[in-house]
């Protein structure tokens, strides 16, 4: 008896499904393939990319820097130059982290401001110390962020999406001990506290808080209008929390300066974020930006990540060297 042979059109749609299930394996191991390979350009490339900002601000008084003897032999007036850094996130094995902060000095700032999220590890503070080096023998300023006082824990990355505010663990870390070596190399806590103190013949005004990303600030403590006497008025806010940053533009301030939100960390080209961690629109997820119409803010994208969240993408790790200069003069 001759076997059953299948029929011509059996035989069709079998070979349609073994086609459609071949199409299917394929594409999902391309989109495996690019997945993988955009993890480990994001973990291995563009997380260790450490770059230098540069923005100018102008916002000081005609004469402030002639008057702060900052005019060389040729009539060439030198800017303000203030360093912000901000969200080291550090671990030990960060070593091109702490070289590259360390080679930072080679730039002259007159002032460093340090915005927080300093560690990652309770291991850390030491090289934290070795990053700042040669930068904490220069005038500074600081407030921490929540990294500062809790180690990180593991986290749903959805959550950055959703919005959804992430407790920090309950593991201190020893924040206490990388405060003081700050102040004892000469830096100065902001942290509900106001500052008055002269960096590159400037007259600085000055007031911080506490990370307000998890109720920690208390504005009350340095509310009022900065000294008037000062060329420049200066806050810090580890999180750029609009409801603070609301108050010291209604005091008067020049400039807010904060961390926080790595610049969105995961972004789409062109350094857009998809999200900030916080309250202020994606627009003013990192650099400068007007609050309002007096008052400038920027943000650093900052110089690390959570250690369970080690990506960074269209997003490069950086510092930013601020030029203030004087407004022009009115006609």
């Amino acid at each position: 008896m001759s076997p059953r042979l299948p029929s011509p059109a059996r035989h069709s749609r079998a070979t349609r499904v073994a086609r459609i299930a071949r199409g299917f394996g394929i594409a999902a191991g391309s989109t495996a393939a690019l997945g993988l390979t955009t993890f480990l350009y994001a973990n291995q490339v563009e997380l260790r990319a450490f770059r230098l900002k540069r923005v100018t601000l102008p916002v000081l008084e005609p004469g402030t820097l002639q008057r702060a003897g900052r005019v060389g032999a040729s009539g060439e007036v030198d800017p303000l130059r203030i360093l912000h850094v901000s969200d080291f996130h550090m671990l030990p094995k960060h070593r091109k982290k702490q070289r590259w902060v360390a080679s930072l000095d080679a730039l002259n700032p007159d002032l460093v401001i340090n915005t927080g999220d300093n560690l990652s590890s309770e291991r850390a503070v030491p090289n934290v110390l070795a990053a700042l080096g040669p930068l904490l023998n220069r005038p500074g300023a600081f407030v921490f962020g929540t990294n500062d006082y809790f180690a990180p824990r593991p986290v749903n990355p959805l959550k950055y999406l959703s919005g959804k505010k992430r407790k920090p663990s309950r593991v201190e870390l020893p924040w206490r001990g990388m405060r003081a070596a700050f102040i004892e190399h000469g830096w100065q806590d902001a942290t509900h506290q106001r500052l008055e103190f002269v960096a590159g013949g400037v007259k600085i005004s000055m007031a911080g808080v506490d990370d307000p990303h998890h109720e920690l600030d208390d504005y009350s403590l340095v509310a009022g209008e900065p000294n008037k006497d000062a060329d420049l008025a200066i806050g810090l806010s580890h999180s750029p929390e609009p409801h603070v940053l609301d108050q010291f533009a209604e005091d008067g301030y020049d400039l807010v300066m904060s961390g926080h939100t790595h610049g969105g960390q995961v972004c789409l080209p062109f350094d857009r974020a998809i999200v900030t961690n916080c309250g202020i629109d994606r627009t003013r997820a990192a650099g400068l930006s007007r609050w309002t119409e007096k008052t400038w803010l920027h943000v650093s994208n900052g110089l690390g990540t959570s250690p369970y969240a080690p990506v960074r993408l269209f997003c490069r790790p950086s510092a930013t060297l601020i030029e203030v200069t004087e407004r022009p003069e009115r006609p």
